[in-house]
């Protein structure tokens, strides 16, 4: 028996992402964010939920991991409230 081993991309690829539509566990305030020096938040995410586009931060909280860290690593109080989500919804990890 051979065991397969996956890359971190194909291994996030297996998951599933229940979306709350207009109901975002994260809040991000894009106004904190403008005046932000640091934006570890485009580091530090695994999902890459955050962007920078046309100078811009912008999130995406659809394709979330629920880790914390950007919560964690945000410095400068962008991420004005951090919860998980409802009951059914967000990620569902998959190993195979």
């Amino acid at each position: 028996m051979t065991i397969k081993r996956l890359s971190p991309e194909d291994l996030l690829a297996l998951d599933r992402f229940g979306v709350d539509e207009g109901n975002p566990h994260i809040l991000v305030d894009k106004a904190i964010c403008a005046t932000c020096k640091g934006r570890v938040c485009l580091i530090v995410c695994p999902a890459r939920c955050y962007r920078l586009k046309d100078g811009e931060v912008n999130f995406e909280y659809a394709g979330c991991l629920e880790c914390g860290t950007c919560r964690i690593m945000c410095s400068d109080g962008g991420v004005t409230s951090w919860n998980y989500p409802r009951v059914s919804f967000g990620v569902t990890f998959r190993c195979s």
